[in-house]
């Protein structure tokens, strides 16, 4: 059964100086991780007295739904997908939350009208907007550079191998704007046996010159191999590639798919009431904020934006790199979790038969 948490900051902070607490918080690691730790947990430390652990994980779903199951739930916070966060709620593993309850935006915004359109939910509660996007090895073209979704799909005129990833959801959406179809209305298309049919029938255009690839570290390395010269990736791999390692990439925000990560809390939590002081804290404005300086995600609060400074270079203005700057938004598609639970099994299944070759 579901359980809504609301606590007093006032009366948990008297017990917090009685009594030290922790708080174990599962994420995915990497880059990722260190943002979090520079950007939410070592100032929740100081503000509150509270340890953090951090648990990495390939994909923080898979341990989450397996403790709920197992009844021996060990993290506290679980950093997951929008989508595994309502299918998890949906299934009772959650707890749920108040947004109202959330603290109001550094600007004074109630966090009701503050935080990016889906990304709070009764179990979840966002913190960054990520995209896909199309990168590409600017020494490889000559002239004018690639600069839309049909200029991904036109390898006439600008030749070599292009990177996809073995998936549908990440696939599907690219093809029908390439042929076309606004961003808006991706969804609506792809909904009908028609919509994708032409999805389908666009990727065949370039399914032989296609490099797929199955986890986040390889579209770059296929770049910067030379295997592909345009790949789809996701924007903050890309922006590290470009901007800590020097490679002479360059990104394409046209048609970016937008996802959104969220902080969620299992039932059966050893640190509920840490778990929940964790979660109002790190999406605070200014710990959301203050990620960007570490790795090129937008923060789901809209009072964050105006917050984000310079990369941890102290040289490179983030603003530009932020999915979520209104000029990279104009042509964006938003993941929709609802229309992926009702279609992914008979997309997948379809999908996987064309890449099959039958």
């Amino acid at each position: 059964m579901k359980t809504t948490l609301l606590l007093s900051t006032a009366l948990l902070g008297l017990a917090y100086s009685a009594n030290a607490q922790e708080v174990n918080v599962v994420s995915w690691g990497g880059a990722y991780e260190v943002s979090q730790v520079e950007a939410y947990n070592k100032p929740f430390t100081e503000a509150t007295g509270i340890k953090v652990n951090m648990i990495a994980a390939d994909d923080p779903a898979t341990p989450l739904k397996a403790q709920v199951e197992a009844n021996n739930v060990t993290g506290d916070v679980f950093d997951l997908a929008m989508a595994d966060a309502i299918r998890l709620c949906d299934e009772g593993a959650l707890i749920e939350f108040d947004p109202a309850d959330l603290p109001a935006g550094a600007d004074g915004t109630p966090a009701t009208e503050d935080f990016v359109d889906g990304s709070v939910t009764d179990c979840a509660v966002g913190n960054i907007v990520w995209g896909t996007v199309i990168g590409f090895d600017t020494t490889k073209f000559e002239g004018d550079a690639p600069s839309t979704v049909a200029d991904f799909f036109d390898t006439e005129t600008y030749p070599g191998k292009r990177g996809l990833p073995k998936s549908p959801k990440r696939t599907l959406y690219l093809a029908l704007i390439a042929d076309g179809v606004p961003a808006a209305d991706v969804y609506d298309v792809l909904s009908t046996p028609e919509g994708v049919d032409q999805a389908f029938d666009k990727l065949d255009t370039i399914k032989n010159d296609t490099v797929w690839w199955e986890a986040g570290a390889q579209p770059v390395q296929l770049l910067a191999d030379g295997e592909v010269t345009m790949t789809t990736v996701y924007n903050g791999r890309l922006f590290d590639a470009i901007v800590g390692e020097d490679k002479p990439f360059d990104v394409i925000w046209d048609g970016q798919y937008l996802e959104i990560n969220a902080f969620v809390i299992p039932n059966g939590a050893p640190h509920p009431e840490e778990a929940m002081e964790y979660v109002k804290f790190a999406t605070g404005t200014q710990p959301l904020a203050d990620q960007a300086k570490y790795i090129s995600y937008g923060p789901a609060r809209m009072s964050s934006a105006p917050l984000v400074g310079l990369y941890q270079d102290g040289k490179t203005e983030m603003g530009p790199h932020m999915p979520t700057t209104p000029e990279n938004l104009e042509t964006a598609v938003m993941d929709d979790p609802e229309f992926w639970a009702d279609h992914d099994a008979e997309l997948s299944e379809r999908f996987n038969s064309w890449l099959a070759g039958s």
